[in-house]
């Protein structure tokens, strides 16, 4: 099931090519629609000129900070979710030398799969079964006991059309509507 969840083939792409990619657009899931937050990672890789894990955790965060703050800014939020990127940067790059793929690659079990996402800066328990369900359900991504970690909702994990996308945009409204209750 190809990802779909921008307008943009090339940022789509990128969030199916790149580990790193798919982890920024995760962090960026938040308090905006699921189009900008996806569309976030190709967006910051036309202004940096890449998407390197060592670079972006090495960065002066003033630079970064400017970088999501250009117009139209990366995300309602740039100033925190460019400490938040970079957090998550820095995790990759302590933890897996940069590699993003291997947060998921190298899981051999879905308890050493949610351990290792949840650890990331910017993953709650939500996102966290959220991107075991991505992982799973996208890229095939299943090590045993994966499915006591994955979303059991219907998710961005789910979304192949825009009626999907409305689906999951109506889903997430709701549970965040019981969460205030």
């Amino acid at each position: 099931m190809p990802i779909v969840w921008t307008q943009d083939p090339a940022a789509n792409e990128l969030l199916e090519t790149d580990a790193l990619a798919l982890l920024i657009g995760m962090v960026l899931d938040q308090q905006v629609k699921m189009e900008k937050a996806f569309g976030g990672p190709y967006e910051l890789k036309q202004r940096l000129g890449h998407l390197d894990a060592s670079t972006i955790a090495s960065m002066d965060p003033d630079a970064l900070d400017k970088v999501f703050r250009e117009r139209p800014a990366l995300h309602r939020f740039p100033g925190n979710m460019a400490r938040r990127v970079q957090a998550m940067t820095q995790a990759v790059v302590k933890d897996y030398g940069g590699d993003a793929e291997a947060v998921w690659r190298d899981a051999r079990t879905g308890d050493e799969l949610a351990a290792r996402i949840s650890k990331l800066p910017g993953f709650g328990e939500m996102k966290t079964k959220i991107m075991v369900a991505i992982l799973a359900k996208k890229f095939g991504v299943r090590p045993p006991g994966w499915e006591k970690h994955a979303a059991t909702w219907h998710s961005v994990a789910d979304v192949d059309s825009a009626e999907t996308m409305a689906q999951a945009r109506e889903v997430k409204r709701d549970m965040k509507a019981r969460a205030k209750h």
